[in-house]
């Protein structure tokens, strides 16, 4: 079979897995309309006469969430929904009564000044509820650096700084979240716990590999003490091997909330988390869509972590190996889903790319040492 046909089918099935996890359709079918009321992912919620849906939220996905929670719950409760949802600048439009609020640019995964204004309002409108309304939060990829709330003694630009070099120093998305936990007065439970609806409800797309609550846009509506402890550590970690210094006050800030064993009162309202979508449910639709194609799926996967230039060279050499054993000459196709990481080398000049071209790169390196033909690697989000 000769590349193009190949190419094409490649397209189709990793097309499949990114429908799969298509963020408005997920959301509607977690959500359905009944007599008095909603349900939305098995929790049944009935009006009163003031009783209002109150949506709050970020990530990448949020504004086709946020779309399709609208869609959802209809004309006969639309009147009774308002919110604010934080999403890249890319993916602002007018839906009618959920506000999507450019956050950050597109592809730019750091906290900015819009963020952390686009916060402020969200605690806002969690903060004017009381028991007759709920809070609906929609969170997704990237929600992190989408919901800035700086502690006070630290900084945005504290904040963007030490984003900046873990990420460029290859800290996994845990080490990552744990810094962000700890300096943030919105993460790990914070949005929770500033909220006063009678019932929270999330619904989560995760992009973590494993789904932890706690590690998906660092949990807002996770119910958790922040570890300062674990992130000096972390910071402490990567401070040696970075060429920018991690500013001062921060590991100062950090250092007194651990002499001054700062306790954070749990949440008091009813409340529940519900993954909607991840990367397993693009990888199953995934390898359907190769199925009907007439591949033999081989090899499957799911949640794999690793660095994407090395993941990317072994991917190749497990394809050279497979085409090479019993199955030559048949259709057959490997398909792994996962969140390797880049490490990114040590230049003053621009950086450009991220983990599916450095990923394809190295395959490509890989299969040109050993011949390609008959191969097609294709490495894309979901996002």
């Amino acid at each position: 079979m000769s590349h193009t046909p190949l190419r094409n089918d490649a397209i189709a099935i990793w097309q499949a897995g990114v429908e799969a996890v298509d963020s408005s359709r997920l959301v509607a079918y977690v959500v359905q309309r009944i007599d008095s009321g909603i349900e939305i992912a098995g929790h049944k919620w009935s009006f009163g006469e003031k009783g209002r849906i109150c949506v709050v939220g970020a990530g990448k996905a949020g504004a086709g969430m946020a779309a399709g929670f609208e869609m959802a719950v209809g004309e006969e409760w639309k009147s009774r929904i308002f919110g604010w949802v934080n999403v890249p600048e890319d993916c602002v439009n007018d839906l009618g009564k959920i506000h999507l609020h450019g956050a950050r640019p597109a592809g730019w995964n750091e906290p900015t000044k819009a963020g952390k204004e686009g916060t402020r309002e969200i605690l806002n409108c969690v903060d004017s509820l009381n028991e007759d309304d709920l809070c609906v939060v929609l969170i997704s990829g990237g929600g992190s650096a989408l919901l800035p709330a700086p502690i006070e003694g630290i900084t945005l630009e504290d904040k963007q700084q030490v984003t900046r070099i873990l990420m460029h120093a290859g800290a996994t998305i845990q080490e990552l979240n744990c810094v962000r936990r700890a300096l943030s007065k919105v993460k790990g439970g914070g949005l929770l716990r500033a909220c006063r609806a009678g019932r929270l409800i999330a619904l989560i797309i995760s992009d973590v590999i494993g789904d932890p609550l706690e590690t998906i846009a660092s949990g807002p509506t996770v119910d958790l003490q922040p570890n300062p402890r674990e992130a000096v550590e972390t910071l402490l970690k990567f401070a040696q091997n970075s060429r920018e210094a991690f500013p001062l006050k921060l590991l100062e800030t950090l250092t007194r909330i651990l002499k001054e064993k700062r306790e954070v009162p749990a949440a008091t309202i009813p409340h529940s988390n519900h993954i909607i979508g991840n990367n397993q449910i693009a990888v199953e639709a995934a390898i359907q869509k190769a199925g009907s194609l007439g591949y033999q799926v081989v090899a499957s996967e799911f949640d794999q972590p690793g660095i994407a230039r090395e993941f990317g060279a072994a991917f190749a050499e497990r394809c050279l190996k497979t085409k090479a054993s019993k199955h030559a000459g048949e259709k057959v196709c490997l398909i792994s889903g996962g969140e390797p990481i880049v490490q990114l080398s040590k230049t003053d000049g621009p950086q450009k790319g991220g983990r599916n071209q450095e990923l394809v790169l190295a395959a490509a390196i890989q299969l040109d040492q050993q011949g390609c033909q008959g191969i097609v690697i294709l490495s894309g989000g979901t996002d």
